[in-house]
């Protein structure tokens, strides 16, 4: 499907911020059993995966442009416009999604803390009170040593969740931004002219 100049990527922050793809038809950067509209179809999966991998190796500071190249393109109105929206509304789609995720991922968070919270304090007061019920003892201070721990390891998540759960799904919102919003070219492969 896509065709890349070389066949491993450049290290991060150094990919050229061109992603080139060359295909023999433009049904080729779409998926296949998708019954939609040309413009609403979804990308085919290798192809999305090829230009996400080509992007996350841009630097961010970096303006992504994909090139098309069309080996025998078929003949349907405006070629560049209808692939420029079709990839453009794909990306478009992925942005929402992880927003969606991470709206969600924040208010499970939220959630989360509350509940861990408060088991937290629960064991807090179970403890205190085996330890005025049990007086110093080896199983009062082992009792209590488990209360603690549970009600912190209840606090897990949450900590999980807002110290580093979130900052991917950001990252994944952002390259999805962008590459909502690049340039996008076509060309004939013969003739090397744009549509």
């Amino acid at each position: 499907m896509a065709d890349s100049n070389s066949t491993t990527l450049p290290p991060h922050g150094s990919a050229d911020p061109v992603i080139r793809v060359s295909l023999e038809n433009p049904d080729q950067l779409f998926n296949s059993i998708d019954p939609s509209p040309f413009r609403e179809r979804d990308l085919d999966e290798a192809a999305e995966r090829f230009i996400l991998n080509w992007a996350r190796d841009v630097s961010p500071a970096s303006e992504l442009k994909l090139a098309v190249t069309l080996q025998s393109p078929k003949e349907f109105g405006d070629c560049r416009e209808q692939i420029t929206q079709a990839v453009h509304e794909q990306f478009r789609r992925r942005s929402e999604t992880v927003s969606r995720e991470l709206r969600d991922l924040l208010w499970r968070g939220r959630i989360s803390a509350v509940i861990g919270a408060a088991f937290l304090a629960a064991a807090v007061l179970v403890g205190d009170l085996t330890s005025r019920l049990l007086g110093q003892s080896h199983t009062n201070a082992i009792i209590q040593e488990g209360l603690q721990l549970l009600g912190w390891v209840s606090t897990w998540r949450p900590i999980e969740i807002f110290l580093y759960g979130w900052w991917p799904l950001v990252g994944d919102r952002k390259l999805y931004d962008r590459l909502s919003r690049m340039p996008v070219s076509v060309f004939h492969d013969r003739a090397n002219v744009e549509f």
